[in-house]
């Protein structure tokens, strides 16, 4: 989101124009925030078309810095994970999106659709992710290859793996900055504050108003592409909508609603990237894993020894071609997990995707309340059935039958 112009500075938490001075930032500002369909693959192109440009415009083999961020954009630069479709063109609102067209029309259609022409990736995409559902139909129709015989042509080259394709660059070397749970989720509710205190809300009302107003007024606000997907302005949209059009009072508590919102999502979206870090970075099966450096950022008076130090060694290791003394972390990995399977789940009629997914579903508090519920109500079948099975007029047949002294011991046996 940093790609985005200078009216969002703050909510994108950009590089300031100090911190740029100091060292050449690239890819800062350049994407108006009206564009909807700029994508990873946008990203990756430019990036990587910048990263040679380095090195042909100085002939010395300069060493990019990547930071971020979204691992989803780092990744695609590092690995080749990427499909290319039609070439489209950046920057224009009359472009053509297919993908965006799909995204419009209802999920359990698209997969249906999708199965029909790729029931590999069908079987391994939920209904409800419609966008990668529209992903995948996207790259057949446009190429009139399936989505899954370009990822199986991915797998299959050397050095290839099952999340992807081969390393693009030889020797890269990946720094993961992470923090105790406790103590990132304090730093996160604190930048939230920070941000407010630099102006924040100032910053989305006149974003609002520029850009957003009118189609609110309409109700054809977009938030699931482009500026209006990030962190930091749809969590507003209930608050910039009625300010200046409700009491006070309401105003305030859906600011406050507003503010403990951005909080939740953030800390939502942390755990998120740390996930993503764990499950494709260090549990990243196949040949081209590059390794991953640990540093300890919970501390921050102990900045220098734990994180500066560690990190200089390092990246001066790699320079020079030797073996960092700090060893990458290690993470095992199971090789029979499938992270794509299906399982459909009878009792809550949900579908999941992935033995993980799977294993953690199956012992989920909403799941056993369902599976007990179900007991509960085949137990209540059964006793219904059995109770019905002795009616009143076949109790009253077997009374006739029997002898007046007969006993009730005797005539338990015949019913």
């Amino acid at each position: 989101m940093q790609m985005l112009p200078f009216c969002l500075n703050i909510i994108t938490n950009k590089v300031s124009a100090q911190e740029q001075r100091i060292c050449r930032h690239h890819m800062i500002s350049f994407v108006d925030p009206l564009v909807t369909n700029y994508t990873v693959v946008d990203f990756r192109n430019k990036a990587t078309a910048l990263i040679s440009l380095g090195k042909i415009a100085t002939r010395l083999d300069k060493i990019p810095i990547v930071v971020g961020g979204t691992n989803y954009y780092i990744e695609s630069l590092l690995w080749k994970v990427l499909v290319n479709t039609k070439p489209q063109k950046m920057g224009t609102e009359k472009a053509a999106d297919r993908k965006a067209e799909l995204e419009k029309e209802d999920g359990h259609a698209l997969h249906k659709r999708l199965s029909q022409v790729d029931p590999e990736m069908a079987a391994k995409l939920h209904p409800h992710d419609k966008r990668k559902v529209a992903r995948s139909l996207q790259v057949f129709e446009e190429t009139g290859i399936s989505h899954s015989e370009f990822l199986h042509r991915q797998h299959a080259e050397e050095g290839g793996g099952p999340l992807g394709g081969p390393l693009k660059f030889s020797n890269p070397c990946i720094l993961w900055l992470h923090a105790d749970q406790t103590v990132l989720d304090e730093r996160l509710d604190k930048r939230v504050d920070d941000m407010l205190a630099a102006g924040l809300l100032e910053e989305l009302r006149d974003f609002h108003r520029r850009y957003n107003q009118k189609n609110a007024s309409e109700n054809s606000q977009d938030y699931q592409h482009g500026i209006f997907q990030s962190i930091g302005f749809k969590e507003f949209h209930e608050y910039l909508i009625t300010e200046g059009k409700c009491t006070p009072e309401t105003s305030n508590q859906l600011l406050k609603k507003g503010i403990e919102t951005l909080k939740q999502v953030t800390k939502r979206y942390a755990r998120k990237q740390n996930r993503w870090v764990k499950n494709r970075f260090l549990s990243r099966p196949g040949p081209s894993v590059p390794p991953v450096y640990g540093l300890e950022v919970s501390d921050v008076s102990k900045w220098d020894e734990s994180v500066l130090e560690p990190a200089l060694g390092i990246v001066q290791s790699f320079i020079q071609g030797h073996k960092p003394t700090a060893a990458p972390i290690k993470m095992p990995y199971s090789e029979t997990e499938n992270k794509r399977s299906y399982h459909m789940c009878d009792f809550c009629d949900r579908i999941i995707i992935g033995d993980r997914e799977w294993a953690a579903h199956t012992k989920s508090k909403s799941h056993l309340h369902q599976l007990k519920k179900r007991r509960r109500l085949d137990s209540d079948a059964v006793n219904t059935i059995e109770s019905q099975s002795i009616s009143p007029d076949r109790d009253k047949e077997l009374k006739e039958k029997g002898s007046p002294g007969q006993s009730d011991q005797e005539l338990k046996p015949s019913i």
